[in-house]
């Protein structure tokens, strides 16, 4: 039961690392990788964005390792909740909101239809400044309350 919390605990807690990470890391220092992401009609398969995939696949397969092979095996639990977020992004993010691949064309779900509209006030602004809504699983209610 413990093993579960602290993975669903993580899984919470990596919208917030999500959210710092794609405000001042993506749109600070990380813009050179990032920046692609914002182009419009982007054509190719790769983008420079997706080594921030790199970035957070790394730390939770580091705590798979250390959770199974040593004694601190909620370490693998922390590193799961990192997966399952992971996971989730993937089908929301490139998924869903991008259609990176022709998988969910026509939802309609409240919830995802105003995750997609957050992300498309986030790409409004094409540029490294004034961007805003930059979570990805909870976004500010209004963009729930035209689908509600």
């Amino acid at each position: 039961m413990i093993y579960a919390l602290i993975t669903l605990g993580v899984f919470v807690l990596m919208e917030g690392i999500t959210w710092c990470t794609h405000k001042y890391v993506m749109h600070g220092f990380g813009w050179f990788l990032h920046e692609d992401h914002h182009e419009p009609g982007y054509p190719h398969v790769f983008e420079k964005n997706d080594a921030f995939f790199v970035v957070f696949a790394v730390p939770s397969m580091l705590l798979f390792l250390f959770g199974t092979y040593t004694e601190y095996r909620f370490l693998f639990f922390i590193g799961l909740g990192i997966l399952f977020y992971g996971i989730a992004y993937f089908l929301i993010h490139d998924v869903l909101i991008h259609q990176r691949f022709k998988w969910f064309k026509r939802t309609n779900n409240w919830y995802l239809k105003a995750l997609r509209k957050a992300h498309k006030v986030h790409h409004k602004n094409m540029g490294k400044e004034d961007s805003q809504c930059f979570g990805m699983l909870f976004v500010p209610i209004k963009y729930f309350k035209e689908y509600l």
